[in-house]
């Protein structure tokens, strides 16, 4: 028997909310695709809960999702809710859906999504299954989140630009990248650029250890260097750090890059493109098998599901190999 025929459901929707992230639209058209595939209707709520509130839900047909897989962003748009928050946004929320007839939801965002539904189904009885949609890719329960290596790949060709220029003036280049509460951005990105030195939030940062790396390496002939900064980094963002390093080591000619916004944009790798559209259609099967508050990860290579309430950012740990190997090959 198909799964269509085990479950009630006719008619689902899918949003993106938080943080946009590349490989949202693979995962969207995913959930398209599969929901015609089962014999759902599928329809789109933009501007995640703040669109739920306002009732603005479209129907999306299989020619909706056409020409996206390669698309950044999200064509659905996405939102933070404050509105959401409230009881009686919430209320709202639901006289939508039930206005709509939709009768289960795929969420794709990061924790605060997750947490949102958590609290919306235990109520109002909505299933929900949600995506890790973060660049961050610091939801515990899944080894990767959609848009996490697209940005790392967008740091590593940004940075090896500006290694150039580094080697070209002899400069010292302190480079910031996102990660307010995570540093697995900075960690990875900086092992493939080969960065002197990596500063996230998961460790205590020495400001004396960096002077130590960056005299070591002039006596080594080392005329230029990258520090690769986590902009939640305890010590400060990269200005800060820079500005401290500075005042100790000025002989170097120093500058600082903020890569920003740009970690969020640009085409979804290969690897984003997979993983949104692996999820989109186990999290369409997880809904017709009567899962609920849960979300769709990849564990050792397989397709897990974990309770919304397990996937809590900031449990997820660095991976401590990786940072004492960062540092061997910092010569």
């Amino acid at each position: 028997m198909s799964l269509n025929h085990k479950s009630k459901l006719k008619r689902i929707a899918v949003f993106t909310s938080g943080g946009d992230a590349p490989g949202m639209n693979a995962a969207i058209r995913a959930v398209v695709r599969a929901g015609i595939h089962y014999n759902l209707e599928v329809m789109g709520i933009r501007y995640g809960y703040d669109g739920l509130i306002d009732g603005d839900i479209i129907p999306l047909p299989s020619s909706a999702v056409s020409g996206i897989i390669q698309r950044g962003g999200t064509i659905l748009k996405t939102a933070r809710s404050a509105r959401f928050l409230k009881a009686a946004g919430r209320e709202q929320a639901y006289k939508n859906l039930v206005k709509h007839g939709i009768e289960g939801i795929v969420a794709i965002g990061g924790d605060g999504t997750f947490r949102g539904a958590r609290v919306f189904s235990d109520k109002y009885k909505i299933p929900f299954v949600g995506i890790p949609g973060t660049i961050d890719n610091d939801l515990y329960g899944t080894d990767f989140c959609i848009g996490y290596d697209t940005a790392i790949n967008t740091v590593v060709e940004a940075v090896d630009k500006i290694r150039d220029t580094a080697a070209s003036h002899d400069r010292l280049f302190f480079i910031e990248v996102m990660g307010r509460d995570a540093g697995l951005i900075a960690l990875r990105s900086g092992i493939a650029v080969g960065a002197e030195a990596i500063l996230i939030p998961e460790t205590k940062t020495d400001i004396e250890n960096i002077v130590r790396i960056l005299e070591r390496n002039s006596k080594l002939g080392k005329r230029s260097n990258i520090v690769i900064v986590a902009e939640g980094d305890e010590a400060g963002g990269a200005l800060a750090i820079a500005k401290q390093v500075k005042e100790r080591f000025d002989h170097y000619d120093t500058r600082v890059s903020i890569l920003g916004h740009i970690q969020r944009g640009g085409n979804p790798t290969c690897a984003d493109r997979v993983l949104g559209s692996r999820l989109g259609l186990a999290a369409v099967e997880a809904l017709l098998k009567g899962k609920k508050n849960v979300m769709v990860g990849v564990k050792h290579k397989e397709v897990v599901f974990v309770p919304f309430a397990k996937t809590t950012k900031h449990i997820k740990t660095i991976n401590h190999d990786l940072l004492r190997m960062a540092d061997i090959l910092s010569l």
